[in-house]
């Protein structure tokens, strides 16, 4: 299994090219198919960038997993929340006896599911949730950090590590998710800090949250910028000052996908914006960064267009648990049947479609 001792370490390990010979090799496949050119959009390109990224063009993803990265955060005593933080272990209890709604959804798409203890507040542990513990829960973001900058890189190493274990053990396709009371509190924080905007234009209600708590939460997210004055430049101090332990581990993810090879569907706000931050860190990181669906808050939109990744889905969806990541997986099941399966122009007899431009 791959390891590695820094941040540094990992962003020069996911740093590395796309193989851009696999990625040709598959578009031509993909040509060769008795359909009309690039007709299946989405699902075409995003195998030639699986190829690209795996470095192959023969594509299998049989085995897969979604990561459930678990913790509590500390700006929940400001009001941001319907619920208080023990909601965070009750849904992590969920997880591991299966009965949650990621886990429903996972079993129809053949997904394992695999919920990790980031830092979830006073939570004795569980089986079936793997103890990957930071801290206890983060600072309240509205009164100083979230954690120190050293549990900011931990967190990252221990998420890509996460990764490196799933990709020993033959996983081909990663999909992320995550479970933390107030963390579209500090995704909004980050996201506010990295693209430049206001806490008014990114910070939404969600989990249903009334006019008074959407208030409540934009005045958090306003004075957590303030005091911690995060350096969007530097998306370690970032995570740090406004973050959350599943942010960082996501981010952590993503960049142990690159260095890995392993695709890594994205889910919504706080996963993108994990995503972003891995982005951030490392560029080379994007090729590993598959978004599945638009999450309905605020940012979703914006944060996927600083990736620049299209998402397969649209249907409204903020729940989180990773049930975005998952719903698409069933969308690489039939590209990767048609791409494997389907019949040539050659077999049927019919010839090719020739690339032509507009005006012919």
């Amino acid at each position: 299994m791959k390891t590695w001792n820094s941040v540094k370490e990992l962003v020069e390990a996911a740093s590395a090219p796309a193989d851009e010979a696999a990625r040709a090799e598959a578009h031509r496949h993909w040509a060769s198919l008795a359909h009309p050119l690039g007709s299946l959009g989405l699902l075409e390109t995003m195998l030639e960038d699986a190829a690209a990224l795996t470095g192959s063009a023969h594509l299998n993803f049989d085995k897969r997993v979604v990561l459930l990265l678990c913790a509590d955060n500390g700006v929940v005593a400001q009001g941001v929340t319907q619920t208080g933080p023990e909601v965070t272990a009750a849904v992590a209890r969920g997880f591991a006896a299966g009965e949650s709604p990621v886990c429903r959804m996972a079993a129809a798409a053949r997904c394992a599911v695999v919920p990790v203890d980031m830092g979830i507040l006073n939570f004795p542990g569980v089986p079936g949730v793997l103890d990957r513990r930071v801290g206890n829960g983060t600072g309240d973001i509205t009164r100083g950090p979230a954690m120190t900058r050293a549990q900011a890189q931990q967190a990252i190493l221990t998420g890509a590590a996460l990764a490196a274990e799933q990709a020993a053990a033959g996983v081909s396709l990663l999909a992320t998710g995550e479970m933390g009371i107030g963390n579209t509190t500090t995704s909004a924080a980050v996201a506010c800090t990295l693209l430049g905007r206001p806490a008014e234009d990114f910070v939404g209600r969600g989990a249903g949250l009334s006019d008074a708590g959407l208030a409540r939460k934009r005045e958090a997210v306003r004075r957590a910028l303030e005091v911690n004055r995060p350096d969007p430049a530097d998306p370690l101090d970032v995570l740090a000052k406004v973050g959350g332990f599943d942010l960082a581990g996501l981010c952590g993810v993503f960049l142990g996908g690159a260095a890995c090879r392993v695709p890594v569907l994205a889910d919504g706000l706080i996963s993108t914006v994990a995503a972003l931050c891995a982005v951030r860190l490392c560029p080379g990181a994007s090729k590993a960064v598959f978004a599945s669906h638009v999450s309905a808050e605020p940012a979703g939109h914006a944060v996927l267009d600083a990736l620049g990744k299209q998402p397969l889905i649209t249907a409204g969806m903020r729940l989180g648990e990773g049930t975005g990541a998952v719903a698409s997986i069933p969308l690489w099941d039939m590209a990767r049947a048609v791409y494997a399966e389907s019949y040539s122009f050659e077999t049927c007899g019919v010839e090719a479609y020739q690339p032509q431009g507009k005006g012919e």
